[in-house]
C-alpha cells in the first residue's frame, strides 16, 4: 500500500490586543466594564506590592521560601476574571494575585509561607483549591473536578495554572488527553515565563509553541501575549464559554516572563542575562495597562497614588494581623489529623516523635 498523507488542518493563533506601549487594537478590544478594568488594575498593583513586601519579609527571616509573581500579573488576572465565583480555580504555586482575587486573604498567604497548616483550608465558596507545589500534579486534579462537574451536569468549569516546565511532566499529557477524550470543561492555562527554574524553554520542547500541543490531543489551543491583560481576558473568556457550552477543554499559552527569582532560594543571575531581564521589564504588564487606563480617562496620577497608598495600607494591616495570629497559632500536632480517615502506623509514629520533641522543648523552656 502506498503512503498517504493525513491532512491536519488545525492552525494555532497568537493574540495581542494591548502592545507594550499601551496602544490598543480597537477592533479586538474586549467589552469590559470600567469597574472591572479598575478592579483588575488594583488587583495587579496589590499583587506586585505584596510580592515586594513578601520578599522583604523573607530576607528579614519573617517568612520562609516563597515564589514571587512579578511580571506575571496579567496572565493570572486576565484569566481568573473570566471565571464565575462558583467555577473552580486550581493553582500551581505562583498564582498569589489570582488567589487573592478569588477570596484568599493576604494573611493566609503569609501564614502559608511560614509553614502554618491553617493556610491550606478552603474558604467558602470552596472553589479555589490550595496551592500545589509538586510540578504538574494539579492539572490532574482540575480534570477530575471538571469531569465531575460534567458528570453531575453542573454549570461549572475548572481552570488550572502551570508553567512551561510542567509541560515536560507526564501529568500534563495525561490530563490533556483525558480532558479531551471525555470533553471535560477544563481550561489549561500555561504561564510560559521562559524559565523552569534554571532550565530555559528551549530545553523543554522542540515545539515552536506550547499552544500547538493542543492539536495532538484534539482540543483548541491559542497563544496570547501574557503581559497583555486584554488579550488574556479575551482568550480565557472564549475558553470558558466553550467549556461551559459542553465543547470541551482549551489550552491557553500565555507568553510572559518571571522578572524575579524562581523562589527566594534561587539566584537567576547564574543562568540568565541582565539584558534579557531589562528587555522584558520594558514589557511590564502593569505599566502598559496603566497607560491604557489613563488614555481611557479611568486613571489619573492622583487616582494611581491613592490606589498605591490604599494597597500598602492593606498589606501592612495583613502583615500585622498575620504576625499576631502566629503568636497564638494552634497545636502543630493538628497537621496529622486530616490526611487519613484512619491514621497509618507510620504516621502515628511520626506524630509521637514530634509530640516528644515538642514536650522536650517546652520542658527546656520552662527550666530555662
Amino acid at each position: 500500500m502506498p503512503r498517504k498523507k493525513i491532512n491536519i488542518t488545525e492552525k494555532i493563533e497568537t493574540l495581542s490586543i494591548l502592545d507594550a506601549k499601551g496602544v490598543v487594537d480597537k477592533k479586538l478590544e474586549p467589552s469590559m466594564s470600567d469597574q472591572l478594568l479598575l478592579d483588575l488594575y488594583r488587583a495587579m498593583v496589590l499583587g506586585r506590592r505584596f510580592d515586594e513586601r513578601l520578599l522583604a519579609l523573607q530576607r528579614q527571616g519573617r517568612i520562609g521560601t516563597f515564589p514571587p509573581i512579578a511580571g506575571q500579573e496579567a496572565s493570572q488576572m486576565g484569566a481568573v476574571a473570566a471565571l464565575r465565583e462558583d467555577d473552580w480555580m486550581v493553582p500551581a504555586f505562583r498564582e498569589t494575585a489570582a488567589e487573592v482575587w478569588r477570596g484568599r486573604s493576604l494573611e493566609s498567604v503569609i501564614l502559608g509561607n511560614n509553614g502554618c497548616a491553617e493556610a491550606a483550608t478552603i474558604d467558602p465558596p470552596g472553589t479555589t483549591m490550595p496551592v500545589s507545589v509538586p510540578v504538574g500534579s494539579q492539572m490532574l486534579h482540575a480534570v477530575g473536578i471538571g469531569w465531575a462537574a460534567r458528570y453531575r451536569k453542573e454549570d461549572k468549569v475548572a481552570m488550572t495554572f502551570f508553567g512551561d516546565g510542567a509541560t515536560s511532566e507526564g501529568d500534563f499529557h495525561e490530563a490533556m488527553n483525558f480532558a479531551a477524550v471525555f470533553q471535560a470543561p477544563v481550561i489549561f492555562l500555561c504561564q510560559n515565563n521562559h524559565w523552569a527554574i534554571s532550565i530555559p524553554r528551549s530545553k523543554q520542547t522542540r515545539s515552536r509553541t506550547i499552544a500547538q500541543k493542543a492539536v495532538a490531543y484534539g482540543m483548541p489551543g491559542i497563544q496570547v501575549d501574557g503581559n497583555d491583560i486584554l488579550a488574556v481576558y479575551s482568550a480565557a473568556t472564549e475558553a470558558v464559554e466553550r467549556a461551559r457550552a459542553g465543547r470541551g477543554p482549551t489550552l491557553v499559552e500565555c507568553v510572559t516572563y518571571r522578572m524575579q527569582v524562581h523562589t527566594t532560594a534561587d539566584d537567576p543571575r547564574r543562568y540568565r542575562s541582565d539584558e534579557e531581564l531589562e528587555g522584558w521589564k520594558a514589557k511590564d504588564p502593569i505599566q502598559r495597562f496603566e497607560t491604557y487606563l489613563q488614555r481611557k480617562k479611568l486613571l489619573t496620577k492622583k487616582k494611581i497614588a491613592g490606589i498605591e497608598e490604599a494597597v500598602l495600607a492593606q498589606i501592612q494591616a495583613a502583615v500585622d494581623n498575620a504576625e499576631d495570629l502566629m503568636k497564638t497559632m494552634g497545636d502543630p500536632l493538628d497537621m496529622f489529623d486530616h490526611a487519613y480517615a484512619e491514621m497509618p502506623a507510620s504516621l502515628a509514629a511520626q506524630r509521637e516523635e514530634l509530640a516528644a520533641e515538642l514536650a522536650a522543648a517546652g520542658k527546656e523552656g520552662a527550666d530555662g
